[in-house]
């Protein structure tokens, strides 16, 4: 049984394209090439031509569009309701302000009041309260807190750029690669032999369901174990000379990772690596010690300007790692993170020193000045966490660290979560790379 259908009218703004010899004009949709149609030319206003356009009244039905009638619109040049001015003969009186002399004004000012005078009127005429009338705090809350002066900002040092290698000679290895063998290769150069072989397995177990012949594995780790070589020097052969082009602001990370893969067998076999590697080691040697008087100094300068966590954080940070902390430079540190540990300071306060002694040079140098009458929760939880590695202020809260216990790890601030982007399911086959080149692999071990 077919359902009833009813047509549905909206409105819309057609353009007209043509005049047929049957009287009706073509039409379509202002601005687009559909929706289009033909309308009654006795449907149209008289003045009605080539590329005019005019809202119409249509229905939309399973059929097409049928034109009822056009809609007319008012016109913006002829309003109704207009108020009308009417001269007026009497003559014009205009306002004028006259303004007293500062001398002769009374009453406060504004921000303050006259002198011997303890109240006054507000800007708003509202009366103003004196320094008697004013309501004193209620009992039972906290005063409100004196003002703190924030220290003064340290020097920033310029950011430190990353280590963007070129594929200049990856790229050119690969060129000498056959299409088939390039897939092995690269993988093999991401995640070495290993890779290889899993991804072969991979590939033989989906084979081995389908009843396909599987694929000679031996052949393809022969492949990947020639071309590692080459591509492991190729790969630093990048990395070294994008470090040596960014020498001076690379960040010593960065530096020290290139100079510690120069000490690849696959590396150091090659001449062409032995005076770039020498070169970048003479580098790294001299940027670390700039980098460690830059840092003493920095701690120098936090612990100046009175900024306790700043300087403490920096202290965990050391740009060598084995370096022996200076003696003098620890008993100053140790004595001021121990004077920001007072009873009567805000508990959060106490929370960002104690994590940040936690995992300082000094931290068992450091005790605190009494602890805080009714510690938060927060506070206990820190204290808690941290006992393994600052006992001796655990004790203060009478909190034992359990024998044992593993040293805890600094806060990482929480990153934002992202909504997962909506991909569709694609059913993908085992690593075709490898597959493709498993003929040759075959050649190759034979």
């Amino acid at each position: 049984m077919p359902l009833p259908w009813a047509p549905m009218s909206r409105r819309i703004d057609i353009e007209l394209t043509s005049l047929l010899p049957d009287g009706t004009w073509t039409w379509r949709a202002a601005g687009a090439k559909a929706p289009k149609g033909t309308v009654a030319a006795g449907l149209l206003p008289a003045d009605a031509a080539h590329g005019s356009v005019w809202k119409v009244e249509a229905d939309f039905d399973l059929d097409g569009i049928t034109v009822l009638s056009v809609v007319q619109t008012k016109d913006r040049s002829q309003r109704a309701n207009v108020l009308a001015l009417l001269p007026n003969d009497s003559d014009f009186e205009p306002v004028t302000q006259k303004l007293r002399p500062k001398s002769e004004r009374g009453g406060p000012r504004r921000g303050g009041r006259k002198d011997g005078e303890g109240g006054g009127r507000r800007q708003d005429g509202r009366p103003g309260r004196s320094s008697d009338e004013r309501k004193p705090a209620r009992e039972g809350q906290p005063a409100r807190r004196p003002r703190f002066t924030a220290p003064p900002d340290l020097p920033k040092r310029p950011t430190a750029k990353r280590l963007k290698p070129k594929r200049v000679h990856r790229t050119a290895v690969l060129a000498t690669l056959p299409e088939e063998q390039r897939g092995v290769a690269e993988k093999a150069l991401v995640g070495g032999i290993k890779a290889v072989r899993d991804a072969v397995q991979q590939q033989n177990d989906q084979l081995k369901k389908e009843s396909k012949p599987l694929i000679p594995a031996d052949g393809l780790i022969a492949m990947a174990q020639d071309l590692l070589p080459k591509l492991r020097v190729a790969d630093w052969l990048d990395r070294a000379e994008a470090a040596k082009a960014d020498l001076d602001q690379l960040d010593l990370r960065d530096l020290r990772s290139v100079v510690v893969a120069s000490d690849d067998p696959m590396v150091v076999r090659d001449e062409s690596t032995r005076a770039l590697a020498a070169e970048l080691k003479d580098a790294l040697k001299r940027k670390q010690d700039e980098q460690q008087e830059l840092w003493l100094a920095d701690i120098r300068a936090a612990i100046g300007v009175g900024r306790v966590v700043r300087a403490l954080k920096l202290s965990s940070e050391p740009p060598k790692a084995g370096q022996p902390f200076p003696a003098e430079l620890g008993v100053e540190l140790a004595a001021l993170a121990a004077a920001s540990l007072v009873p009567t300071d805000p508990q959060d306060r106490w929370v960002a020193v104690l994590e940040a002694v936690a995992f300082s040079p000094v931290r068992s140098a450091v005790a605190a000045q009494g602890t805080p009458e009714t510690p938060s929760a927060e506070l206990l939880a820190t204290v808690k966490r941290l006992a393994p590695v600052i006992p001796q202020i655990a004790k203060q809260f009478g909190i034992v660290a359990e024998p044992g216990a593993s040293a805890p790890r600094p806060l990482r601030p929480a990153r934002e979560k992202r909504p997962p982007k909506r991909q569709p399911a694609v059913k993908r086959a085992p690593d075709a790379a490898v597959a493709a080149s498993a003929p040759s692999a075959e050649t190759h071990a034979s």
